[in-house]
């Protein structure tokens, strides 16, 4: 158990925080995948966030009495890696075929390089490089989620990578690193950890370079999926090749104050979602654009 910061968010900011004494029960990809309705520790805290419970098992959780609230909704995507890189190149679309080698082409001539890492060995290699890159991310400025600084996080990527848990890529152009990837194994599946790149070289979409080369390597490796976690994304939804209806659950003890933050939690996420929907309709987005130039 854990104080959990339970956000107040637009975009990548974060307007406001109320903290929670919580439980966290995060379900793998594997047991997305095998339906399995989560068993609940015992708590003497506030109560739980359950993420990436599959949204047709929402309601068998038992809850003990504690008031519940969906925070948000999204597909659990992923890559069956079993399908082969020739069948998981052909399932993109001619568009996306298309513009990734575009977009390799332009870095191959701008001087790319790419190396992977998986050994502990590789990985202390890999991290000061990586570190470089991650400085930069909004990632880590406005997300608080880049590759990680503290000794003990950088200690336990270190044993994984000695388990064969880990792979890691970072993509240099000219010998400057500019994106990296690095990701961890969960059961079956090798998960979407940490990946950035420097905004500088952004026009070159060094990141979905970098993880279309990833996935070639990961065809030939032996995890069975690609597990792009929590959340969605373009870029999850173009490179994925499947995926699971998800939700995130908060269950609270039904204290006043635990009662008046999950009021204002859905008032705040309610009016984000109807400004979503009137923010894609098209006479909102002509005048977005108009004020944006």
């Amino acid at each position: 158990m854990t104080a959990v910061a339970l956000k107040f968010q637009v975009g990548a900011r974060t307007l406001a925080v109320v903290r929670r004494r919580l439980v966290r029960v995060a379900l793998s990809l594997d047991a997305v995948l095998a339906g399995q309705v989560p068993v609940l520790p015992e708590t003497d805290g506030d109560g739980y966030l359950i993420t990436s419970l599959p949204a047709s098992l929402a309601g068998a959780v038992e809850r003990g009495g504690r008031v519940a609230m969906e925070r948000q909704r999204y597909t659990r995507f992923y890559t069956d890696l079993s399908i082969g890189h020739d069948a998981w190149i052909a399932g993109l679309s001619s568009s996306a075929r298309s513009t990734l080698k575009r977009k390799t082409r332009k870095i191959e001539a701008a001087g790319l390089a790419i190396h992977a890492y998986r050994t502990a060995a590789e990985f202390a290699a890999f991290y000061p490089l990586a570190r470089t890159v991650s400085a930069t991310t909004y990632q880590e400025r406005l997300l608080d989620a880049g590759l990680p600084e503290d000794a003990a996080s950088v200690a336990h990527l270190s044993a994984l990578a000695a388990a064969d848990e880990l792979r890691a890529w970072l993509l240099l152009i000219g010998g400057t690193p500019v994106a990296y990837l690095c990701c961890t194994a969960q059961g079956t599946a090798l998960r979407y950890d940490h990946v950035g790149h420097d905004p500088a070289w952004s026009e070159l979409s060094p990141g979905t370079v970098l993880h279309a080369a990833a996935m070639r390597d990961l065809f030939e490796d032996r995890f069975a999926r690609f597990d792009f976690t929590e959340g969605e994304g373009q870029h999850k939804r173009q490179f994925a090749t499947d995926g699971v209806a998800c939700v995130d659950l908060l269950l609270l003890r039904p204290t006043l104050a635990n009662r008046a933050t999950l009021a204002a939690l859905a008032g705040f996420d309610g009016m984000m979602a109807r400004a979503k929907r009137a923010a894609g309709h098209p006479r909102v987005a002509a005048l977005a654009k108009r004020v944006r130039r």
